[in-house]
């Protein structure tokens, strides 16, 4: 057994999950159906908090600069603008990304593909796995290529093959959920009466729904998307031009040219597990939902980074093989939640009736510019959408709280006189902030342990960042915290290390 996981599909999540483990040096495999990398544009937006993710990974001044970072997002009534949330509003303490990014999926993907080559990683196209059984020690598995068939065995087995899902199907989980009623079209389009420096998502709600433009490549490309007429739905070959007379009067402008259109129906779906045995599902084969937000790959990229480091402590023997179960507990939480989310959300911006229409026309456009006044206000909602707020208190690997900080929450971000406190983070490893001063009894152990303990002089910046001085906060590899200790107790951190056997990664 020379690689030790299967990570079947090699979309954003699979990828992700192949770097993350090429990172820790867990040797694996990649394999993919198709015979290469997506070639639309499809998910589009990279939100901050998978920036951070990348930023561990170093790649993400590389990313940034691949995309367009917006610089607002917009509220229309009809073509009338009510309200905007300006990212340069947002306090810089909020994270190192305080925006969201514009990049799409196929020179998102063809990037990822690139750094796993730079790596000596080869992905094996046109490859499907066509059966595999849990044998309780190992995953067996037969792959299929050129319908020339292979028996190989795994430790693990990474199902990150899409809303479709082989895995999630042979493993017998239920996926339910539903589908909208409302026929979308999304189109990559040209227009001259866009201003190419203008950086904004545009959300032009009406009576009738929605349609959204952002900026797609940095060519100068905008995507549309919005709900095909209803009298249109049936209709053979839709074409861009069959729904581009109400496109450009929901929002104002005349295309010139199209580079890729397509129809879809919206899926909120949740699968009924994450993993069974040694079989784990990922990305849109665990989840999917509406577009509402951008949330569909970024949730599939955090299942990627959730599982790797855990997959890579255990078969290093640095974690108990329980560790692997909270995987599923931390990231089919929030996948309930998100869906939850962001119906409620998408019925509000499609729905037909009086309730819906009322908030879209009414409430939404007269609301949101108050609302938007408010820094607090702006700072919830770009958490909640950037997913710098999902947290893990339930987990059991969340212990305590100190000041405001739980365990399970995103280890807040702070400068310091040295910098900042994420750069710590690109080790991926275990390790133990103080901000403040730390009692030399707790260095001592840090030491022992063999656990990176990195000490900030208080600043002012951290009680913004609603820190606690003197506190002791254990801090996951994927930058989560693990322990908020108000009195960096020996005892509670060495039972901690003993109750999931845990040792550094590195």
């Amino acid at each position: 057994m020379n690689s030790k996981i299967l990570i079947v599909g090699a979309g954003p999540t699979g990828l992700v999950l192949a770097l993350q483990l090429a990172h820790f040096g867990i040797p694996f495999r990649i394999v993919e159906k198709h015979s290469g990398p997506g070639e639309a544009s499809r998910a589009l937006v990279v939100h901050s908090r998978i920036l951070e993710f990348y930023r561990q990974l170093g790649i993400s001044d590389e990313v940034v600069d691949l995309g367009i970072p917006l610089d607002s997002v917009q509220l229309h009534e009809g073509l009338k603008e009510k309200a905007q949330l300006k990212f340069s509003d947002l306090k810089k303490d909020i994270g190192p990304y305080p925006f969201a990014l514009c990049l799409a999926q196929d020179v998102h993907e063809r990037y990822l593909v690139k750094k796993l080559d730079e790596m000596g990683i080869t992905i094996e196209w046109n490859t499907e796995l066509y059966s595999f059984s849990d044998e309780g020690k190992s995953v067996k598995t037969v792959l299929i290529k050129n319908e020339v068939k292979e028996e190989a065995e795994f430790a693990y087995l990474c199902g990150c093959d899409g809303a479709h899902s082989t895995v999630r199907k042979e493993l017998g989980l239920g996926f339910s959920g539903g589908t909208y009623e409302e026929l979308f079209y999304v189109a990559d389009v040209e227009s001259a009466d866009v201003n190419a420096k203008e950086h904004a998502l545009k959300v032009h709600l009406s009576n009738n729904g929605l349609c959204i433009f952002m900026p797609v490549r940095t060519t100068g490309m905008i995507r549309l998307i919005g709900i095909v007429p209803p009298e249109l739905r049936d209709r053979e070959s839709l074409q861009f031009r069959d729904v581009q007379p109400v496109a450009e009067k929901q929002i104002g402008i005349q295309v010139t040219g199209v580079n890729w259109f397509s129809t879809y129906r919206v899926h909120h779906r949740v699968s009924d597990h994450f993993r069974k045995g040694r079989c784990f599902i990922a990305g849109d084969a665990g989840h999917i939902h509406s577009p509402a937000g951008g949330q569909g790959m970024n949730t599939g990229i955090s299942d990627a980074i959730n599982l790797a480091w855990k997959l890579a402590a255990v078969l290093q023997e640095k974690a108990d093989p329980s560790i692997l179960d909270t995987y599923e507990t931390e990231r089919i939480a929030f996948a309930r939640t998100l869906i939850s989310t962001t119906d409620r959300a998408f019925q509000v911006m499609v729905g037909k009736n009086f309730p819906n229409r009322l908030a879209r026309t009414v409430l939404i456009p007269y609301a949101a510019p108050l609302l938007f006044g408010f820094s607090m206000t702006r700072r919830i909602f770009f958490g909640m959408v950037s997913q710098l707020g999902i947290e893990y208190q339930d987990s059991a690997l969340s212990k305590g709280k100190a000041g405001k900080v739980h365990g399970g929450d995103r280890l807040p971000w702070c400068r310091t006189i040295q910098g900042n406190n994420f750069d710590a983070l690109r080790s991926m490893d275990w390790q133990v902030h103080v901000y403040g001063e730390a009692k030399p009894d707790y260095k001592r152990f840090c030491e022992s342990a063999g656990l990176p303990l990195h000490i900030f002089p208080w600043e002012a910046s951290m009680k913004e960042a609603d820190l606690k001085r003197n506190a002791a906060y254990l801090v996951r590899p994927d930058g989560y915290v693990a322990i908020a200790d108000n009195a960096q107790d020996l005892k509670a951190l060495n039972q901690y290390l003993k109750e999931f056997t845990l040792s550094p990664l590195f």
